[in-house]
């Protein structure tokens, strides 16, 4: 068996100042977030809190405490490193003013907690609901933290609006999900995590959970809707929390400076007018009592903020090898429609634009694909990724580097995303690193589309690490689709990813 295998690098990132780097937490310090410059001042980051009562006055503090320098006390000092303030970080502060406060009503509040499930899910969601609107009017935060007690945070219900024949085809469905990933290997916890992150879960419509349902409640019926952050007391009670003051204030710091409006870092590099569409598919259920695939397309470009638009509705027997596909017609309008869209935020058409899909191409998508994108752009690429049970260690039963490419028989490529991290001088996760299969229908350059793979993992702004194992183009579109199940079928999801992180 011919084996060929490549070490791709770490790609780099660009900061303040035209800095560029691999490591934000090293970067960020030094030259600030992308767009700052050495004669900007400090930028302030108004933040809105929904909560307990009980729990507003150690958040405050926290808040107070992101302002201050917080040390590591990790044993990897080259992954784990110091956070020196908000100002220092991110050149912002974040200012929690009273008025912006809101607090539940205590009687209100434990009636809610102590009803039936389903009623607790109803009157906790119309609690929090209600504060977050009072906090969105024409002077409105930047961001609003919305604290979450272990009850809430965990709190998950049957979903209502399904009839029992529509809950045993769910379960149906569950299952053979299940089989699959058995089928082709014996999947650790880490694999079962990475698939159900990449491809449709019934179990995203069977259940409600308290999390998905506010934020798609927030984002899609509120006159002005902002972002919501989430924190629970493991991020703002230090005696409780798993992780140490520094990290949770890197963390935390960069996803609010991110859903305020601003841009932590951005791909060095990347071509201009070069568009990367994640397509991903979702269980759906109609007003009619149809179930169904939901498709969604997310762009991600250096030229705007990553937007995502709603694709069409697939019926369920549409699939092939237990995988939804787009028609020909479906494929073209929804890369047609995501075309129009780019042209319209950014004022020009994409130079060239990259699919990326979570299931091999079928010849009727490749060909609608195709078609509208050389009609309408210079240059395009297809390409697919799958979760795999492959598995690689380098001699001495160490872990392959994140970023190697690993080719069988010039035919099947695997790009391992989680890895040996080098500069940090460790192997951050707790199996075997998995990597991802690749291929493209393109007549295209794999190791080039790995890198461009490699880039995009580099962008989830929810964590100052730097580093994730799938790409953004895909993540978004899964984040996207999981916060559909609790639309209307009519109704438009957000397209602007703040509001799904």
């Amino acid at each position: 068996m011919r084996l060929r295998i490549q070490d791709l690098g770490e790609p780099a990132l660009e900061f303040g100042n035209g800095e560029t780097g691999k490591d934000p937490k090293r970067i960020l310090p030094k030259a600030g977030p992308f767009g700052a410059a050495a004669y900007d001042g400090i930028k302030q980051v108004r933040l809105g809190l929904v909560t307990p009562a009980s729990e507003a006055t150690a958040i405050r503090r926290w808040i107070d405490k992101m302002h201050t320098l917080l040390l590591e006390q990790e044993s990897n000092a080259e992954r784990f490193r110091e956070f020196p303030g908000a100002a220092g970080a991110l050149r912002c502060t974040f200012d929690l003013r009273p008025e912006l406060v809101r607090t539940f009503n205590l009687v209100q509040y434990e009636q809610a907690i102590s009803a039936n499930p389903i009623a607790r899910f109803d009157l906790l969601l119309n609690l929090y609901a209600n504060a977050v609107e009072s906090l969105c009017g024409d002077h409105h935060p930047d961001c609003i933290l919305v604290c979450f007690p272990e009850q809430v945070a965990s709190l998950r219900v049957a979903n209502p609006r399904l009839t029992a024949k529509e809950q045993y085809l769910l379960e149906q469905l569950q299952r053979a999900e299940e089989d699959a990933q058995l089928s082709l290997f014996e999947p650790t916890p880490e694999d079962k995590k990475a698939a159900s992150e990449l491809l449709a879960q019934a179990s995203e419509l069977l259940f409600r959970t308290f999390h998905r349902a506010l934020k798609a409640r927030c984002m899609t019926r509120l006159k002005n809707p902002v972002p919501l952050q989430v924190v629970r007391r493991q991020t703002y009670v230090p005696a409780e929390a798993k992780q140490s003051n520094a990290t949770r204030a890197w963390n935390l710091g960069v996803a609010l400076y991110y859903k305020a409006g601003n841009i932590p870092w951005r791909p060095k590099d990347l071509a201009p007018g070069t568009c990367f569409v994640g397509i991903s598919f979702h269980y759906l259920k109609r007003r009619s009592g149809d179930l169904l695939y939901a498709s969604i397309a997310q762009a991600f470009s250096n030229e705007h903020e990553p937007f995502a638009l709603k694709g069409a509705s697939v019926p369920r027997d549409q699939t092939r090898e237990r995988q939804p596909y787009l028609t020909e017609g479906q494929a073209s309008q929804l890369v047609g429609a995501l075309v129009d869209k780019y042209t319209f935020l950014t004022g020009s058409p994409p130079t060239r634009v990259v699919v990326h899909k979570t299931s091999r191409y079928q010849a009727e998508e490749s060909r609608g694909f195709r078609d509208c994108l050389q009609a309408r752009v210079p240059a395009h690429d297809l390409v697919w990724v799958a979760p795999t049970g492959f598995r690689l260690l380098r001699r001495g039963m160490k872990e392959p580097l994140r970023g190697t490419l690993c080719t069988l028989q010039d035919q099947e490529h695997y790009l391992f995303t989680t890895g040996y991290v080098p500069w940090w001088r460790e192997y951050p996760g707790p199996h075997i690193p998995a990597p991802l299969q690749i291929a493209t229908e393109t007549d295209s350059n794999i190791v080039e589309r790995a890198r461009e793979l490699l880039l995009l993992t580099k962008m989830n702004w929810n964590s100052a690490e730097g580093i994730s194992r799938h790409p953004i183009s895909l993540t978004f579109a899964r984040r996207v689709g999981m916060i559909m199940t609790e639309l209307d079928e009519e109704e438009e999801p957000n397209p602007l990813y703040r509001f799904y992180m």
